[in-house]
């Protein structure tokens, strides 16, 4: 009987009865209309949940899911600047290629004592202190992705004060990092993996009544040519809005 009710559903979904955004009969009408328990239509619209054709909201019912196109992000070295895609000035031109908007908040600008994850991507000592520079990002106004980059403090203590400023640097932290302390990134590591969400990323993404429960999280370190690492980025994607894209050897553009 689930199955009945489920394909039932889909078809109206795809021949337009049921129209994206809009919400489905309740349980309880489903049930009344179908004569069948309330496992039984609970069953039938997680099949429709695990298809990807509607979401389930607590307190609110189910609703046809909206088609997303996401956003395309490259995170292998830009051409242009020879730096990392996915962050600064690749980050824009990229998104503006795709005829989009990127806007991002002011840098939030934080000194922290190092959770454990970052001591070690950074080779610091247990308790060190980082700089952490944190920014919400958009598309065309959407909550797009989270991104968070530590620095050791001692870069600051070496002259490189502005990592401080709760100000974009115009010319990217890569380069001011160059400039400034003669630190060149020669290379990085990148590594993406699926987590459950966490309560900032859920208010910030707007997945709290969602039955969307994971992001992407994108983590890059990059180094300099003794080995030693210069910054950790963090940044974390919505679910549903990215497509990160890695490109290796001569790729057409």
């Amino acid at each position: 009987m689930y199955k009945i009710i489920s394909e039932q559903l889909r078809a109206k979904i795809e021949a337009g009865e049921f129209r994206p955004g809009q919400q489905l009969p309740t349980e309880l009408e489903l049930r009344d209309q179908y004569n069948a328990s309330r496992n039984t239509v609970r069953d039938a619209l997680k099949t429709l949940v695990d298809a990807g054709l509607i979401e389930a909201f607590s307190g609110k019912g189910t609703f046809v899911k909206q088609s997303i196109v996401p956003f395309v992000i490259t995170v292998t070295k830009d051409p242009e600047t020879g730096f990392g895609g996915g962050e600064g000035a690749a980050y824009e031109r990229e998104i503006q290629e795709q005829q989009r908007v990127p806007s991002a908040s002011a840098p939030r600008v934080e000194i922290q004592t190092t959770r454990p994850d970052i001591s070690v991507a950074l080779a610091l000592e247990p308790d060190a202190h980082v700089i952490s520079r944190h920014q919400e990002r958009f598309i065309d106004g959407i909550p797009f992705s989270l991104q968070t980059s530590f620095y050791s403090r001692g870069l600051v203590q070496r002259g490189a004060e502005r990592l401080m400023d709760p100000v974009d640097l115009a010319e990217g932290t890569v380069r001011y990092l160059s400039e400034t302390l003669g630190l060149e990134q020669v290379g990085y590591k990148d590594t993406i993996r699926v987590r459950p969400v966490d309560e900032t990323e859920e208010r910030f993404f707007d997945l709290r009544a969602s039955s969307q429960r994971s992001v992407i999280e994108h983590k890059r370190i990059a180094y300099a040519p003794d080995g030693v690492p210069i910054r950790l980025t963090i940044t974390v994607f919505h679910p549903d809005r990215a497509e990160i894209t890695i490109n290796e050897g001569e790729v057409p553009s």
